[in-house]
């Protein structure tokens, strides 16, 4: 019991809907774990896939893996992608990454299912447009997608049902102040 409310029993959702979260500001991985954590405080199910954030020690997995109904599933390496020089191995981690997306979607067993960075992998060409916009048509009605990543293509957006723009008004960064440990990453 949670403040009242069960985690273990599993509820539905009966209607599944298309989130983007994307722009140039902070936030949108944040947005859609704070999504995470509503959902598994109803007890839905849920499946998170990181593209492009293979080998990296994200401290929030190790917190994620430890709630209740949430599966993980991370692609890529330790090195950031060159957008003007992409590796054959990086498309394939994408792709993978998007295979298990697309199986965990298809399966049955989640409620939600969020592709972290899948907007980049697509503006990047990992991965394809026509497979992401396949994979949104192809959603069952009872699952919500949540798609983050900055560039998110316009297709996209025209197929989604929320589309929240974090834009960078000001940041830390411009003032030369480095990504903060637990704040940040």
């Amino acid at each position: 019991m949670v403040n009242g409310t069960s985690v273990g029993n599993h509820h539905r959702i009966h209607t599944g809907l298309v989130q983007i979260f994307t722009g140039d500001g902070k936030g949108k991985t944040t947005a859609a774990l704070g999504t995470v954590l509503r959902a598994v405080g109803h007890g839905l199910r849920v499946f998170i896939v990181f593209f492009m954030k293979g080998e990296y020690a994200y401290c929030e997995r190790p917190v994620l893996a430890q709630l209740p109904n949430v599966k993980m599933a991370c692609f890529g390496s330790l090195e950031f992608v060159n957008p003007r020089n992409v590796k054959p191995e990086e498309k394939e981690q994408a792709c993978l990454a998007l295979a298990a997306a697309r199986e965990a979607m298809l399966s049955g067993s989640y409620d939600l299912v969020i592709l972290d960075e899948v907007n980049v992998a697509v503006a990047w060409k990992l991965v394809e447009l026509h497979e992401v916009t396949r994979l949104i048509k192809d959603r069952p009605a009872n699952v919500e997608l949540i798609l983050t990543g900055r560039y998110a293509d316009p297709e996209l957006v025209r197929l989604a049902d929320l589309v929240t723009e974090m834009l960078k008004i000001k940041h830390p960064y411009d003032r030369g102040i480095p990504a903060r440990q637990g704040i940040e990453y």
